[in-house]
């Protein structure tokens, strides 16, 4: 059976046509004063509403804004295959995802009407980032609002594993009653290692020194340590020194298999990894050896190479073949990649990506885009009726600006930015005193240009 869209009560009448500014009128930002001067209302020239498909369960609130905005939105449950993609994603002008739907290179080229993609996580790897911008589609995603929720999942596993919690449950509910201290410990005086000092990884920093652990870690850049944490200069020195091994990386070529037979060789005997980052960090059956060696007394992974697509799916053999000899290792704890799944993240994520989509659509602001040069203005105030913004994407090669300006040019230029990120360049101009008849003719002449990738016009 086909995937159903979820129905989302509205807390207000939709709203079809002109999008509202996001500034004045976001159930996010109820307590933002008002501007002196409001933003004029700005649309697409093109006359077909924008069309919103939203995947993976996102924050009903995200779905309740962008429909308040005058999106028609569609939003299902579950992650959808690379088929069920390239039959839907031709009719939709944006795309939300969290992380276990791929838009891949082949997707992106069936996408005809495809603006802008969210990634309602922090992580980016599902998208293939380059080809999204060599077609004029910025990515954004919110790299800091489920920071916290995956600290305080990693405390919670350093504890679960340094006491044996999930064994002992398991224990209790067979029916079998072993109450033990042995290999046991309380984590005050223990030494954590975090690999990646970045957003979670420092928040975690705060959190461990307040159990009474130590704290080093290892960057590829020097930082500065919050409270007393310490910053080894090698990944060995770390592993070496650590009690809890704890990853905080993203997927990049150099991090794939960065802890593998070598480095859990390097790991004291007795030791804990625990992996919340990626699952291709982990080499995991060299993992499962130094599990069942005893060279490690346990392990917590809530990300896995290969991951079901939907709740209820099967995490098996067929999934990952080592799955079924990992499952019956002890003191082992396996999380369905949840460590941004509270209900305080997934709010605040909702409200990051949706916001950001909306500032693009509505006013080609790609601030905050992974994939994409940053490029804002200051938004056309009501009183300026007759302006229009133009929004140009275009290779990066000399000459452009030249030729996009000379076609403005018998046009008041009020205002003005452009930059570039590789082979992808950015424009947002504001002009002024454009009639009606001559804003399809810009357009058009815009588009004409060598290097144009995407020309929009918002007025």
């Amino acid at each position: 059976m086909a995937a159903q869209p979820i129905p989302i009560p509205s807390s207000s009448p939709r709203f079809v046509g002109a999008s509202a500014s996001p500034s004045s009128h976001s159930p996010f930002l109820r307590h933002r004063d008002l501007p002196i001067r409001q933003p004029k209302v700005l649309h697409p020239i093109d006359n077909e509403d924008l069309r919103l498909l939203l995947l993976e369960n996102i924050s009903p609130e995200a779905v309740r804004y962008f429909r308040s905005q005058g999106f028609r939105v569609d939003h299902y449950a579950t992650a959808f295959s690379e088929a069920e993609l390239l039959e839907k994603i031709p009719y939709y002008h944006a795309v939300g995802i969290r992380s276990k739907t791929r838009i891949t290179e082949r997707i992106i080229k069936a996408a005809t009407k495809l603006l802008v993609i969210g990634c309602f996580c922090i992580g980016t790897n599902q998208v293939d980032l380059d080809t999204a911008a060599k077609a004029g589609i910025p990515v954004f995603n919110s790299p800091f609002s489920n920071s916290r929720s995956v600290a305080e999942l990693v405390v919670s596993e350093i504890i679960a594993l340094s006491r044996q919690w999930s064994q002992r449950s398991q224990e209790v509910r067979a029916g079998i009653w072993n109450k033990q201290s042995k290999g046991c410990w309380e984590v005050r005086g223990k030494t954590i290692g975090i690999v990646g000092y970045g957003h979670i990884g420092s928040q975690l920093s705060v959190l461990a020194e307040a159990l009474g652990m130590r704290v080093i870690f290892y960057d590829v850049i020097n930082l500065m340590p919050l409270g007393s944490a310490r910053q080894v200069e090698t990944l060995p020195a770390l592993l070496a020194e650590a009690d809890f091994v704890t990853l905080h990386v993203p997927e990049v070529p150099e991090t794939i298999n960065m802890i593998s037979k070598q480095e859990l060789e390097q790991m004291k005997e007795g030791s804990y990894l625990i992996n919340n980052a990626r699952g291709r960090v982990v080499d995991i059956p060299a993992l499962i050896d130094a599990l069942t060696s005893k060279h490690l007394a346990g392990a917590a992974l809530d990300v896995f190479p290969a991951e079901p697509a939907s709740n209820g799916a099967a995490f098996d053999d067929q999934i990952n073949p080592w799955a079924t000899t990992l499952c019956n290792i002890p003191n082992v704890i396996l999380t369905p990649h949840i460590g941004g799944s509270t209900e305080e993240a997934q709010r605040m994520i909702g409200e990051e990506v949706s916001q950001a989509l909306t500032r693009y659509l509505n006013y080609g602001s790609t601030f905050g885009a992974v994939n994409f040069p940053e490029v804002d203005l200051r938004a056309i105030t009501a009183e300026q009726g007759n302006n229009v913004r133009v929004c140009h994407v275009h290779n990066n090669q000399p000459g452009v600006l030249r030729q996009v300006n000379d076609i403005l040019s018998p046009y008041n230029v009020e205002k003005q930015y452009s930059d570039s990120k590789g082979d992808v360049a950015y424009l947002l101009a504001d002009i002024a005193d454009v009639s009606p008849s001559d804003v399809n003719k810009l357009r058009e002449t815009i588009r004409k240009t060598s290097a144009n990738i995407l020309t929009r016009m918002l007025v």
